[in-house]
């Protein structure tokens, strides 16, 4: 099984470094040092830099994809309406265990980071600038280059700046849950959608951008925009940063000109050559096959051509040796336990979901794949945020990508391969922060003991739901932290006493050809 990835992996460039500069050369790129690589850089209007990201065609890097020159026109106009300062953030909250490229970019680059996000400020006139971060060493290095820039939230500055840290969760990196933590809430989405241009941090117009965004804003303020475009596509120029994980001899982040054959980048890290899958965009993004990875170059409209997708740059090849869909289980069981806990779509659509890819693999038949296709559909559009959205689209794309697979289990007795577990995900560190979920808990059932009175799955309908035969069925996942004490109670609640917590495996066990024992199915098996 794969190791979880380190915070800054190996990190490799395809061409010339822009946003790697100096990588070469130091472990870290402190204020002096980035000076030297990359040279001094002067302030500019906001309309100097809105053309500025026009010209490059800069769109942010975190996922949306959204260009970021509309965004800091509707910051700055809102502001001068509002007659109220602007903020400015930088989302470096990355709790997806696929990702580390803005890992990287704030561990060895934060000056490059903090270029771009001190040139928005000053052209905005904001007072204000927030650095949100999920890990130790992101905030150890953060907290390094404010204080190498003289910059610290002491009152009377001309410029306040802090460091926010959001726990190592999937939804944290979310725009909300980041606007929300840097205001002092939970780091969770507020369940309403609001335009953070209009109402964001403190209710004032917040321009929130992803941390590699603003390198890439530093990078083309130094070189101008006519330089920056003689790297990758036209119609996406420059560079982009991936993070490589999966079957894979070499986890690393890489930085590579749009353009760039995805094949070509998948042999770079060891990738098998005939990959039977190949996962674009991360945890919320979409499989696609050895073909589409022949066709395919590494840009938001090519991948997305092939049914893939950029995202937040991950990328996850899978090798022949591991059944898929068992891949797309563990996957699915930590987004499930990843639930805010805020809204039905993801509180109960997740696990449900999860369950029913538990019940197909585990001789569920049509029957199951049917329940499966019920509730994925029934999440999408309906969240507080994009997690349901994004977790749906995961589980919607293994299903179609793997239609061999998904014959043998749903026809047949299985694939007859196991679950190696190449997938990287949260290893036992992870689970040392209290905020963080999963617990490192899973609800059990003695069912020699069991009468199906149904109270548990009144109490904790997250993680336990009545089976057609009448008695409950589990939740495979870990149980989310948030819903411990509720899962306790059930057990304390139980008539029968057939209800336990016990103490989760640190990875699932590979699926034995043709299923096993169901994890969330019709109940006792």
């Amino acid at each position: 099984m794969n190791a979880p990835l380190p915070d800054v992996p190996e990190v490799r460039v395809v061409g010339l470094p822009q946003l790697t500069q100096g990588f070469d050369l130091v472990e870290r790129l402190g204020l002096d040092m980035h000076l030297k690589v990359h040279g001094p850089l002067d302030p500019m209007s906001g309309d100097q830099l809105a053309r500025l990201a026009d010209d490059m065609s800069l769109h942010g890097r975190g996922g949306a994809g959204f260009p970021f020159g509309r965004k800091l026109r509707a910051v700055g106009e809102a502001a001068i309406r509002r007659g109220v300062r602007p903020v400015v953030v930088v989302n470096g909250s990355e709790g997806e265990p696929a990702c580390r490229k803005d890992t990287v970019l704030l561990n060895r680059a934060p000056h490059l980071i903090l270029d771009g996000a001190l040139l928005a400020a000053e052209a905005l006139g904001a007072r204000t600038l927030i650095v949100a971060v999920t890990r130790n060493s992101t905030e150890i290095s953060v907290r390094a280059a404010l204080a190498e820039r003289g910059l610290s939230d002491r009152r009377g500055q001309a410029l306040r700046a802090r460091v926010v840290r959001t726990p190592e969760r999937m939804v944290s990196g979310e725009a909300s849950a980041v606007i929300r933590a840097a205001g002092g809430g939970p780091a969770l989405p507020p369940g309403r959608r609001e335009r953070a241009a209009e109402s964001g941090v403190g209710g004032a117009p917040t321009l929130l951008s992803n941390a590699e965004t603003f390198a890439q804003l530093a990078v083309a303020a130094r070189i101008g925009p006519r330089r920056y475009r003689h790297t990758g596509l036209d119609s996406e120029p420059g560079t982009v940063l991936l993070t490589l994980s999966g079957a894979v001899a070499r986890p690393m982040v890489v930085e590579v000109p749009t353009g760039v054959p995805l094949r070509y980048v998948l042999q770079l890290a060891g990738a098998p050559p005939l990959p039977q899958g190949v996962l674009t965009g991360g945890y919320h993004g979409n499989w696609i096959d050895a073909v589409s990875v022949d066709e395919a170059v590494v840009s938001r409209a090519s991948l997305a051509a092939v049914g893939g997708a950029l995202g937040a740059g991950a990328i996850l090849p899978i090798g022949p040796e591991t059944c898929p869909l068992g891949e797309s289980l563990r996957v699915a069981n930590w987004l499930a336990a990843e639930t805010a806990g805020q809204c039905g779509p993801c509180r109960l659509g997740l696990p449900a979901a999860a369950g029913g890819l538990s019940d197909l693999l585990n001789g569920g038949g049509p029957a199951a794949l049917e329940a499966l296709r019920a509730v994925t559909q029934a999440v999408k559009g309906r969240g507080a945020c994009k997690h349901p959205d994004g977790s749906a689209r995961f589980l919607a794309s293994t299903l179609s990508a793997f239609t061999d697979d998904l014959a043998a289990h749903v026809l047949g007795g299985g694939c007859g391969r196991p679950t190696v577990g190449v997938l990287p995900l949260p290893g036992p560190g992870h689970l040392d922060s209290e905020e963080s979920i999963p617990s490192g808990e899973k609800l059990a059932v003695d069912w020699t003991l069991c009468q199906g009175h149904g109270l548990c799955a009144d109490i904790v309908p997250e993680l336990i739901r009545m089976g057609p035969d009448g008695y409950p069925a589990l939740a495979d996942a870990a149980v989310p932290t948030h819903l411990r004490g509720r899962a306790q109670r059930a057990v304390r609640r139980c008539p029968a006493l057939a209800l336990r917590v016990e103490q989760a495996p640190q990875e699932r066990p590979a699926l034995p050809p043709g299923g096993g024992r169901k994890a969330l199915g019709s109940g006792r098996g």
